[in-house]
């Protein structure tokens, strides 16, 4: 949760910003001093766009991917959950039948 001293940047901001980065030649930290913006930040979504793109570090996923993996963990974590009380639920019938 973000403190209420973060600031939230929108989608086009962001993207116009990286945009200044690619085509003026200047410095991801010279951009964000330009704009008064974190140079972590813009680093950060400079870096994801990249990687959105098919420009970034080798192995580093892409905002789809990400998503993708962070829904995948939660099925599995769902599915985890289900086959817990199935198998609960499965002793208690055989208890029962034995009786």
């Amino acid at each position: 949760m973000a403190s209420k001293y973060t600031k939230r940047y929108t989608e086009e901001f962001k993207r116009d910003a990286i945009a200044l980065v690619d085509s003026s030649g200047k410095t991801v930290t010279a951009v964000a001093r330009e704009l008064g913006i974190s140079s972590e930040s813009l680093r950060g979504w400079y870096r994801r766009a990249k990687a959105d793109r098919g420009e970034g570090e080798s192995g580093e996923l892409t905002s789809a991917e990400r998503e993708e993996l962070k829904r995948l963990r939660k099925e599995v974590r769902d599915q985890q959950q289900t086959i817990e009380i199935l198998k609960k639920a499965t002793a208690f019938f055989v208890k029962e039948n034995d009786r």
